[in-house]
């Protein structure tokens, strides 16, 4: 992103410092700091695990830094709020997924762990007010722990790297509180407005439409995990992500536009995700790959929902293929076969809710 020009007539008279606002300004209509402190909650545990030489815990250090995608320009006392919930929630579910992992539990038992997830997640963030208020983070993060294989004796040191990633994620998110403070009187400029606040309702359990928003996500789930583990296809849990990630959350309208804005912008990702992952780059390269894609995910998921899948889909194909790399071909293959799928699925459910609410209007209007 460039810095915004002034008018011609304008530039002698333009001080340093007016243009440097004025690009503040446009950085901060992109969401720069929030995609900025994202960025950095997911690259620093990655590269501690590299140092280390465990790379291959990188799933639970990604999952847990995503507790930094939640409370985006929520005031602080707001915020610590829902960012706490938020990271509990995701601890709780990478732990059942860790605890399945080591049990190595039936699919029965993976498919109950899903449900679990599916409502609580659900439930809470309605309850909670959590922004973005969709599960398809807690799912994702439950779905990839769950069929990791996992040792007894590092079921622990595992959970340790989710809660120490979630507790850095958790200490950037609140650190704009000091950064505003530390720059007084020119924190508008440089930092995005707290506007948002996050409606607490703590009878959201009654609320029906929460209830038939996890039924549709629990239904989309089973069929297209179902249909992709009976076609024998790799990565089932991605069909299942996407079903999540089409549904709207409780009392959003349904969208077909997203639906096809999943299958084309992932189409297209795992493009830009082959021309990353093909040559074989070193691990630093792919874990500076993940911080780039997180950022531009942030910059545009507020914007432009197929967009951000170009950052997206390379961002979680990369993180996958740090945990368990297979086959670089099968793995995009995949991807693309089984968010087709789940998208698809996941059209259809918005298909019959919207033709449900139609004849729900005629039969009014008759009345």
């Amino acid at each position: 992103m460039h810095p915004v020009a002034p008018p011609d007539g304008d530039s002698a008279q333009r001080s340093a410092p007016e243009t440097l606002a004025q690009w503040a300004r446009s950085l901060r209509a992109f969401h720069f700091e929030v995609a900025s402190r994202a960025a950095l909650a997911v690259a620093l545990p990655l590269i501690i695990l590299l140092l280390t030489d465990h790379l291959d815990w990188a799933a639970y250090a990604a999952f847990g830094a995503m507790t930094s995608l939640f409370g985006r320009n929520e005031p602080y006392r707001v915020r610590m709020r829902t960012v706490t919930v938020a990271a509990l929630l995701m601890l709780a579910f990478i732990m059942c997924g860790l605890v399945l992992a080591v049990v190595q539990a039936s699919l029965v038992g993976l498919t109950v762990g899903l449900v679990i997830v599916l409502a609580v997640s659900m439930v809470m963030a309605s309850t909670a007010g959590l922004f973005p208020a969709t599960p398809v983070f807690f799912v994702f993060g439950y779905a990839v722990v769950a069929q990791l294989p996992t040792p007894e004796a590092e079921l622990w040191p595992r959970f340790f790297v989710a809660v120490a990633a979630a507790g850095f994620a958790w200490a950037l998110t609140m650190s704009g509180w000091l950064l505003r403070r530390l720059a007084g009187e020119r924190s508008d400029a440089l930092f995005k407005n707290l506007l948002r606040g996050a409606l607490v309702r703590p009878t959201a359990y009654r609320d029906r439409q929460v209830w038939f928003s996890v039924l549709q996500n629990v239904l989309g789930a089973l069929v297209a995990g179902g249909l992709a583990m009976v076609a024998g296809i790799g990565h089932p849990y991605w069909a299942v992500v996407s079903v999540v990630a089409v549904l709207p959350p409780p009392g959003a309208a349904h969208s077909v536009s997203r639906a096809f804005h999943r299958i084309i912008g992932t189409a297209v990702g795992v493009v830009i995700a082959a021309v990353v992952l093909l040559p074989g780059p070193p691990v630093v390269v792919l874990i500076l790959v993940i911080a780039i894609c997180q950022f531009g995910a942030e910059m545009l998921i507020g914007r432009h929902y197929g967009a951000a899948l170009l950052f997206v889909t390379p961002l979680a194909l990369t993180v996958v293929h740090l945990t368990s790399p297979v086959a670089v071909n099968t793995l995009l293959v995949d991807r693309v076969i089984e968010t087709t799928l789940g998208a698809g699925i996941a059209l259809v459910i918005v298909l019959l809710v919207q033709a449900g609410a139609r004849r729900r209007e005629l039969r009014a209007l008759q009345f």
